[in-house]
């Protein structure tokens, strides 16, 4: 986690770097992807990308919406992190911290994750 007054390409090679899931192996029919925003458009980030072996994607503004207008039957995606952000979001107990411990905020945010994952496989599994 970060403070809100770091902006999210200065944070990118830590992030990249702090990844805890293993990555799958890295071949030429299979690379790993990674698509960014607008924001991460400039010459370091997308170094910093390559450098740790992704293929960056980094979409500008409104090449979306240019898209989903110009390409019958395009339907414009929401962005995984965006729509996370959006379900914690719904949480207000964690979208205005007011916890004094990080213990006790991130207990609240494990709990808010397994309630959007219940929720979540509730309506694919019926």
């Amino acid at each position: 986690m970060t403070g809100a007054n770091a902006h999210d390409v200065t944070q990118l090679k830590k992030a990249l770097d702090g990844i805890v899931v293993e990555r799958p192996a890295v071949t030429r029919k299979s690379p790993q992807h990674l698509c960014a925003d607008k924001g991460y458009a400039g010459q370091p980030a997308l170094d910093g990308m390559r450098a740790r072996s992704y293929t960056p994607h980094v979409k500008q503004r409104g090449e979306e919406i240019e898209e989903k207008k110009n390409v019958p039957g395009y339907r414009a995606r929401r962005w995984v992190v965006e729509a996370c952000h959006s379900w914690f979001n719904r949480f207000r107990k964690i979208l205005v911290r007011y916890e004094k411990t990080l213990s006790s905020y991130m207990a609240l945010i494990h709990l808010a994750a397994a309630i959007i994952c219940f929720r979540k496989t509730g309506i694919i599994y019926g």
